[in-house]
C-alpha cells in the first residue's frame, strides 16, 4: 500500500512551504519518523519525517518548489503494494471488456446520423 507524505501544518500562519533538499533519493529505503526531506517556510526550517517505513516511491515536488500545505510531497510503498501491483493488470483486463461495450454504442449513434443528414439534403 503506498503512503502519501504531505506537507504539515507547520505554524498557525504557515500556509507554505519550500522544499529546500531532499534527504532520500526515490528508490530509496526509509524508516518511519526518518528525516525524508527539508522545508522552508517564512517562520521556520525544518524536516519533515517519513509517515511510515519503506520504500520511497516517487517524490511528487521538486527541490526549490513551493507547495501549500497539506499538498502531497511524495510517496512511499509500505511494501504491502505487491497485491496493489497485481491488481494493476487486473484493471487492465475490465478495460478490454469495456471496448467491447464501446462499438456497441458507436452503431445506435450511427443510425440517428444518417436520420439528421436525410432533412439536411
Amino acid at each position: 500500500m503506498s503512503v502519501s507524505v504531505t506537507l504539515p501544518a507547520l505554524g498557525e500562519s504557515v500556509t507554505e512551504g519550500t522544499v529546500t533538499r531532499w534527504l532520500k533519493a526515490e528508490g530509496e529505503r526509509v524508516e518511519a519518523d526518518e528525516p525524508l526531506l527539508e522545508v522552508s517556510t517564512d517562520k521556520v526550517d525544518t524536516e519533515i519525517p517519513a509517515p511510515a517505513s519503506g520504500v520511497l516511491a516517487s517524490i511528487k515536488v521538486a527541490e526549490d518548489e513551493t507547495v501549500e500545505v497539506g499538498a502531497e510531497l511524495a510517496v512511499i510503498d509500505d511494501g504491502s503494494g505487491a497485491p496493489a501491483e497485481a491488481a494493476a493488470p487486473a484493471a487492465e483486463a475490465p478495460a478490454a471488456p469495456a471496448e467491447a461495450p464501446a462499438p456497441a454504442q458507436e452503431a445506435p449513434a450511427a443510425a440517428p446520423a444518417p436520420e439528421a443528414a436525410a432533412p439536411a439534403a
